[in-house]
């Protein structure tokens, strides 16, 4: 098979599943390692994929930090879904920490609780938007408030967060990756996401499907940690079963 072949061989396969192996294209198309980066290096340069650690992908692997704003409007239907789908894990008379982000607001917007809840937030417009709803009592962690995320960040945060322990940490992330686990763009707040993860029994992902083999600049945590994620259907099956083998539940709002 000449070089031309096999990069029809892996444009078609990444068309296929979203994104390729080293290893899985070396094995089928019987080369070396080396030859399939240097393929791959070859498409990427033709703007034809994206390299990533290990293979490539069809989708640009790092996510860049765009204004809450903006990202409100990007997938909002899939958002909603997975917010409502969420709302089953809250058990009555729970403690939680809802993080920043525009598909963990949506849970707030939804959330009617029947009995008390405590609500614990980094985030101004969650804090906004459950404050006089009934049954709800709000813990708005201090600390300046980055305007791109309209959520706080820094060590007056983290030091609340220290003498807390609750039931449920809901936390929207910019990137899901198998190898990396767990990121978002700014690393000031991936510090918050780490000490939000240490006050909580569990901890629930909410994050729409373009933000699985993508990694941010700031690494949360790894997906060890991990014990659901709520997405929609958009995600590639293989990477619900990779998922579900590490002993994640992935829970795909309808």
């Amino acid at each position: 098979m000449n070089i031309t072949e096999r990069h029809q061989v892996i444009l078609q396969k990444l068309q296929e599943e979203g994104r390729v192996s080293i290893q899985e294209l070396s094995d089928m198309l019987e080369v070396s390692g080396v030859t399939i980066r240097k393929d791959l290096k070859l498409l990427e340069d033709k703007n034809l994929l994206f390299r990533t650690r290990g293979g490539g992908s069809i989708h640009n692997p790092y996510a860049i930090e765009r204004p809450i704003n903006e990202k409100e409007f990007i997938h909002a239907e899939e958002k909603q879904k997975i917010a409502k789908a969420a709302l089953s894990l809250i058990r009555e008379n729970d403690s939680i920490i809802i993080g920043s982000g525009t598909t963990v607001f949506q849970l707030a917007r939804c959330l009617h609780p029947t009995s008390h809840l405590t609500v614990i937030t980094p985030a101004v417009k969650v804090t906004l938007e459950l404050s006089s709803r009934p049954n709800v009592e709000v813990l708005q962690l201090g600390g300046l408030i980055r305007p791109n995320s309209s959520s706080v960040a820094g060590s007056q945060a983290e030091r609340t967060l220290e003498g807390i322990s609750c039931g449920v940490l809901f936390l929207g992330v910019d990137g899901i990756d198998l190898d990396f686990g767990l990121s978002i763009t700014n690393l000031a707040e991936a510090s918050l996401n780490e000490k939000m993860i240490d006050s909580a029994q569990v901890l629930v992902v909410l994050a729409d499907s373009t933000k699985f083999g993508r990694r941010g600049l700031g690494r949360v945590c790894s997906l060890d940690q991990v014990h659901y994620i709520v997405t929609d259907h958009g995600v590639q099956p293989s990477v619900v079963e990779a998922l579900e083998e590490r002993g994640i539940k992935v829970i795909i709002a309808k």
